[in-house]
């Protein structure tokens, strides 16, 4: 059984425990009261065995909005609990819309410590400095985050199953290498962390003669024509346009690029700048991805590793639209997916506590993951050797391309990107 709430933002870090419950009472209770008939962890139905996670993301804030990562997230509860939950405890997946804010993402977190939960699983913000230092004074493990801020691939209790956007674009480098790109014209965020990526793109490339052009746009843009002018320049054999720029912007710039109708030049992208719905809702094969690239954390769409979310969905969504191809909802079922094993691993005769999923987690003990990834391990040895990011276990992607309308693989397998994010 699963139960949502939608704390009132909360104040920041300093004060947080005691502010948050002088306003117990009239904030955080109402959003609590809202959740469905499953009530609190201390709930009549609750036993000493049962155990409560967090999934949380936003909704309702426009291009950030995740809303399949929580939709998920309650589906894998209830098909949990119709198959003897974890390890026969019972489970209480708790969601939380942190509204794309720093105060929402702190409230999420404190929510999930007062609920007791034994991990936040699958979730996605890109305030992880305000988030993780609340997870990490409880003691919290965070498994499969979005990959969306540093802290992710920093915190010892982060576990994450991506390699965020710096494997993307690193591995978007190898792949146009592949293509026969002479030079590449990067669009990306006019910000600090679009200024990183440029470093990804530029060790990906180097000691192979191509140029890379750096296109600072603006995170958010009803126009992006100068841009993807620029970025097509002379539309010779042997241009390629990459977009970095997440889904909202990347669907804009779409549109002029259409009307610019290049001939020769290659267009890619990486995987939550567009996906299979943006090819649905664009013209499929007629539209301007047609023939486009993308570089992806895990396998296509298309791909039969996907069954089993496929059928969680259909059979546990409850009628709820969750779209299977976006990353968020991938990533959450991978951390799922963690999560299950892991828990498979605590002696069932003891309590499944945070500090018991840590110590089986930190054990370097390779997950499988049924294909969805690389078996995953965050024990020293699997430490990537960089200060910034060493969390960031998992450096393999996927190359994909859009063909007869669809994103398929463009050549089966991972490609590992590891020595490009080492430096």
């Amino acid at each position: 059984m699963t139960r949502t709430g939608t704390p009132h933002p909360s104040p920041a870090v300093s004060g947080r425990r005691t502010t948050t419950a002088a306003l117990a009472a009239g904030l955080v209770l109402p959003a609590l009261l809202s959740a469905t008939a499953c009530g609190g962890p201390a709930a009549a139905d609750s036993t000493a065995r049962d155990i409560t996670v967090m999934t949380f993301a936003p909704a309702g804030t426009g291009a950030a909005d995740r809303p399949g990562m929580t939709a998920l997230a309650e589906a894998i509860g209830r098909d949990l609990n119709a198959h003897d939950g974890l390890g026969g405890r019972k489970v209480h997946i708790l969601t939380c819309n942190e509204h794309d804010t720093t105060d929402g993402a702190t409230a999420c977190a404190d929510q999930a410590v007062n609920a007791h939960a034994v991990a936040v699983v699958g979730s996605a913000s890109q305030y992880g400095s305000n988030f993780i230092p609340v997870l990490e004074a409880a003691g919290i493990p965070f498994i499969g985050g979005y990959g969306l801020s540093t802290p992710e691939f920093s915190s010892p209790l982060s576990y994450p199953v991506n390699g965020g956007t710096p494997a993307l674009v690193a591995g978007s480098g190898r792949q146009l290498i592949e293509a026969g790109c002479k030079q590449i014209a990067l669009i990306r965020p006019d910000s600090r962390a679009g200024d990183a990526l440029v470093s990804y793109l530029n060790t990906a490339v180097k000691q192979t003669g191509i140029k890379v052009t750096d296109i600072k746009a603006p995170e958010k843009s009803n126009d992006y024509s100068p841009y993807t002018r620029r970025a097509i320049g002379d539309d010779r054999p042997g241009n390629c346009v990459l977009s970095a720029l997440g889904a909202e912007p990347t669907g804009n710039l779409l549109d002029p690029y259409r009307r610019a109708n290049p001939k020769n030049t290659q267009l890619a992208s990486v995987i939550g700048s567009f996906q299979q719905s943006v090819v649905d809702s664009t013209g499929g094969d007629n539209g301007p991805l047609r023939g486009a690239l993308a570089t992806g954390w895990f396998p296509a769409e298309s791909s039969p590793v996907w069954d089993n979310l496929r059928a969680t969905v259909r059979t546990y969504g409850n009628g709820t639209t969750i779209d299977v191809s976006d990353p968020g909802v991938q990533t959450t079922w991978v951390a799922y997916t963690v999560l299950r094993q892991a828990a498979g691993r605590v002696d069932p005769s003891r309590p499944l506590t945070a500090k018991a999923l840590q110590t089986v987690l930190d054990s370097g003990d390779p997950i499988d993951t049924a294909g969805t990834t690389p078996p995953l391990g965050w024990g020293v040895t699997n430490m990537l050797p960089t200060a910034d990011s060493p969390r960031l276990v998992n450096t393999s992607v996927t190359f994909q391309q859009v063909r007869n309308g669809r994103l398929t693989e463009q050549h089966p397998g991972f490609t590992d990107v590891r020595t490009i994010l080492a430096g």
